[in-house]
């Protein structure tokens, strides 16, 4: 599976993409973009499995947010991300070496908030959410409306939630979007760290519905 690591100029500073795309015998089925959460990058264990989706078909893309390239400990305000994220995916989206599609965007923790406020924004086939962290543990405001920015704009919306996410049981989940989403349970909290895995089924059989 080869592998192309492209600088992207953004309006607030250099993001990067890690492009991998299937081989040429390999019928394309379009095209995964996700990025990643407020206290890590794309080495985070569910999205380094969800790599193995390349060999299914898919290009598969992992976005780093500018503070992360920059090396900076702490995200930018989730305006700043937003403006990134869109600026990004155009880029990716045009040109010799576009992206197939769909596309299908989305990320872990703050990477998946990302994805679902801008989704209509950047022409999103679809949003999966990994993590998302729907409520902070110590208490605030709830971020179901950002998932109903998905649902709204009429695409489909699935969330992979650890069964002991302090942010939000899968449960939470559900009952704060609706049965308009589907939410898929993955052993493990927040980090998905022992159990990848579960993840990378559970996206696989969620993306199965693309390629027929």
């Amino acid at each position: 599976m080869p592998v192309r690591v492209r600088t992207i100029q953004t309006s607030v500073g250099p993001a990067r993409a890690t492009i991998e795309r299937p081989s040429p015998d390999v019928v394309s089925l379009g095209s995964l973009v996700l990025s990643h959460g407020a206290g890590g990058g794309i080495e985070a264990p569910d999205l380094v499995a969800l790599r193995a989706v390349v060999g299914d078909g898919w290009t598969y893309v992992r976005v780093e947010q500018p503070w992360r390239v920059a090396g900076r400990r702490i995200a930018t305000p989730p305006r700043t991300l937003d403006i990134a994220w869109i600026e990004v995916l155009a880029r990716l989206r045009r040109g010799r070496w576009a992206l197939p599609g769909p596309v299908i965007v989305g990320g872990r923790s703050a990477g998946a908030r990302v994805a679902c406020r801008t989704a209509a924004a950047v022409g999103a086939d679809a949003v999966i959410a990994l993590s998302f962290p729907l409520v902070p543990p110590k208490g605030g405001t709830s971020r179901a409306p950002e998932m109903a920015l998905v649902l709204s704009a009429g695409l489909p919306l699935t969330v992979i939630q650890g069964e002991r996410d302090p942010f939000g049981t899968p449960a939470d989940v559900q009952r704060a979007v609706g049965d308009a989403a589907h939410i898929l349970p993955a052993r493990g909290d927040h980090s998905f760290t022992r159990h990848p895995a579960d993840v990378l089924a559970a996206a696989r059989g969620w993306l199965a519905q693309f390629a027929q």
